[in-house]
């Protein structure tokens, strides 16, 4: 290991941190790599527990009427995420999408969304409606919003009963990070979020974008009383292997709301070819716990090298996890660059590819993100992406495995040590 190191261009020092790294963050590692079998026999008792068969994995075309596959797939994200209803589908493009639907769905013209979690993430910021040229977003189609800033890096709780007004039709809640400096929401959190929401507005739909955080922790938002949740495949629930889709799970009524937005009222989930990825996802999700503990233990262990390198990060490599991201600041938009070649360079596709920087479709900033992966854009794989704005920070998310997630981060840091050259 010690001459691989070398001949990737790491000092004597770097390599001293890269195994004093992997010390410090041993006990840690394990009791994410615990975590994660407890949850894989989880997800193997839902997948079983509905017996799960070879026709289910046939899939099909059209309409997609009486697709077992498909409706057995939703049934195993219910027990999954212990709640009344679930809607997985290749037809949601992104987790953005999957959470449009659920607002849409659940919100009507007059109606209020307040946001607990302060700003939302840049795209969900397009479908609200905050920026002035957001034509079909839910301020166009008449629903306000408010939020609440988090104080010092953490939700608001002793506002929350101030804040919301009994109105409010549609509370909602970030757990991932995003593309903000500031910590992730723990289910406990959350939880205690909800309770104090519930007692102002009994009636209101709570919403949580769980993007990048499902089988992180061992329960989910829905366990602590959340109504909807969404997310999308080519991160932690895909497992690596959905080619895309999205889900929503929660209450029936909430459920179906949202799928009337996904295809249209009188159709809902009724509809929706699998098109043969019925395998693919359900597999996926069979593998996700593993995969998304290697990309925890991977994060940890990232943290804490990069730590011992000087760099500033969070969460910090001790620190509590609700999300698969990890966030280093960089400092100027070269450092992103070299940063993101190097972990480009890591990945198994496109590794001779350099990374260039675009305002993606919902974005206000440009975005610089490496992804030598199989599944374009699978963040679960190893991505790294960064919007080139202050303070120019870096998001690592994802790693099928420990090594791999180890490379992408010592090719990105000897790629910042040659910007200094």
């Amino acid at each position: 290991m010690r001459e691989r190191l070398l001949r990737e261009g790491l000092q004597a020092q770097q390599i001293e941190n890269f195994f004093e790294a992997t010390r410090l963050t041993r006990d840690l590692r394990e009791q994410i790599r615990e975590r994660s079998h407890r949850l894989q026999w989880k997800v193997l008792d839902a997948l079983q527990g509905r017996g799960l068969s070879e026709v289910h994995l046939l899939g099909s075309t059209g309409y997609g009427y009486g697709d077992t596959g498909r409706e057995l797939l939703d049934e195993i994200y219910a027990d999954l995420f212990d709640c009344e209803s679930a809607l997985v589908r290749l037809q949601f493009v992104s987790g953005t999408h999957a959470i449009a639907c659920g607002l849409f769905g659940n919100l009507r013209p007059g109606q209020e969304m307040v946001s607990l979690s302060g700003e939302p993430y840049d795209t969900l910021s397009t479908v609200i409606g905050q920026k002035s040229d957001s034509p079909g977003s839910l301020k166009e189609w008449g629903v306000s919003y408010r939020q609440l800033d988090l104080r010092d890096d953490r939700l608001d709780l002793e506002a929350i009963q101030t804040f919301l007004r009994p109105e409010t039709a549609l509370v909602f809640l970030q757990r991932s990070r995003g593309y903000a400096w500031r910590s992730s929401l723990t289910v406990e959190q959350l939880g205690e979020a909800i309770r104090r929401a519930r007692k102002v507005c009994p009636h209101a739909v709570i919403m949580v974008d769980n993007c990048y955080g499902e089988l992180v922790e061992e329960q989910e938002p829905t366990h602590v009383g959340a109504d909807l949740v969404a997310g999308s495949l080519i991160k932690n629930l895909g497992g690596t292997l959905a080619a895309t889709g999205g889900y929503l799970a929660g209450t029936t009524r909430a459920v179906a709301a949202a799928s009337y937005r996904l295809t249209a009222p009188g159709i809902g989930a009724e509809q929706g070819a699998s098109l043969g990825f019925s395998r693919t996802m359900l597999q996926g999700l069979f593998q996700a716990p593993v995969v998304v503990g290697q990309a925890l233990e991977g994060a940890c262990w990232a943290a804490c090298f990069l730590e011992l390198e000087g760099f500033e990060v969070a969460p910090r490599w001790d620190g509590p996890r609700t999300d698969i991201v990890q966030a280093i600041r960089l400092g100027s938009p070269e450092a992103q660059a070299a940063f993101c070649k190097g972990v480009q360079s890591s990945g198994p596709v496109d590794s001779k590819a350099t990374p260039e920087s675009w305002v993606q479709p919902g974005y206000r900033d440009p975005i610089l993100m490496a992804g030598g992966t199989f599944i374009a854009g699978s963040s679960l794989e190893m991505s790294a992406d960064c919007p080139v704005r202050p303070p120019y920070i870096a998001y690592l998310q994802g790693g099928i495995s420990l090594g791999h997630v180890q490379l992408g981060v010592v090719r990105g840091l000897v790629s910042l040590k040659n910007l200094v050259k």
